[in-house]
């Protein structure tokens, strides 16, 4: 693999933003002088890939319940996975969120029967360093709170890394999918995926690109510049509290404080 590629372990700020898709070309060409396009946007033929995120919660959604609760701390755990048709390497992910300070942590696992690690805890010998201590922390997390599959998001991403700063990173998604998904299984069904980028998602009806600046502890100058230049407006979303809400048929009025269930 080559090109800038994000960390394992990070601390950083995200910053979110909704805007039209025809922003996104005018923001790119801004970014242009400051970064390069990751990894995976650059052996893409329209630059964006497509990501896969199995989300987990208790039997009660606990998990969900907290985040659309008043605290402002809440974690979320997936197993990212990318393309259409995913194949190793996975991704299992723990992020930690406090306000808009995020920490994530992310094990790299290679076993294509990697829900065998899952069910049996047992961790591939090839897992080492910060990816090992990570997977360990998602296995204990998950015995912790008996959390399984709840639902399976997918979207489309067309993503930046700083190339002026020791880490930053801009990320464009849009064509947000989900289906509910009860099993250890990170490959979609297209005939089963439906839309939750509906109006009603957004704070603003015509905007259904959401636009993320992911920084260290300090906002880059070209960032402020950008926000500025652009005139945005902060906003938030969330993948998997708005997916699950539209699954479960939660009205929009209610997911900014309390959760109904």
């Amino acid at each position: 693999m080559s090109g800038p590629v994000s960390p394992l372990a990070l601390e950083r700020y995200e910053l979110k933003y909704l805007i039209p898709a025809s922003m996104v070309e005018p923001i790119s060409r801004f970014l242009e002088a400051y970064c390069e396009m990751d990894y995976y946007s650059t052996v893409s033929p329209d630059k964006h890939y497509t990501i896969n995120s199995l989300y987990l919660d208790t039997p009660s959604l606990y998990l969900l319940r907290f985040k659309e609760s008043a605290n402002a701390f809440n974690f979320n755990m997936r197993i990212r996975s990318y393309g259409d048709n995913p194949k190793p390497p996975y991704f299992f992910e723990i992020k930690y969120k406090l306000q808009e300070f995020v920490r994530k942590k992310r094990a790299l696992v290679h076993e294509e029967n990697w829900a065998e690690i899952l069910e049996w805890g047992t961790i591939p010998e090839h897992v080492k360093g910060s990816s090992r201590a990570n997977l360990e922390e998602f296995l204990r997390v998950k015995m912790t709170y008996n959390t399984a599959p709840v639902i399976l998001t997918q979207y489309r991403r067309k993503a930046y890394l700083s190339v002026v700063d020791d880490y930053a990173r801009v990320t464009f998604d849009r064509d947000l999918r989900y289906q509910e998904m009860n099993d250890w299984c990170v490959k979609p069904d297209e005939q089963l995926l439906s839309h939750y980028d509906h109006p009603a998602s957004f704070e603003q009806p015509d905007c259904n690109v959401i636009l993320e600046l992911k920084c260290e502890k300090k906002i880059p100058y070209w960032m402020v510049d950008l926000i500025r230049h652009f005139q945005l407006e902060g906003g938030s979303f969330s993948k998997f509290g708005n997916s699950m809400m539209t699954h479960l048929g939660i009205p929009e009025v209610l997911s900014p404080g309390k959760l109904y269930l």
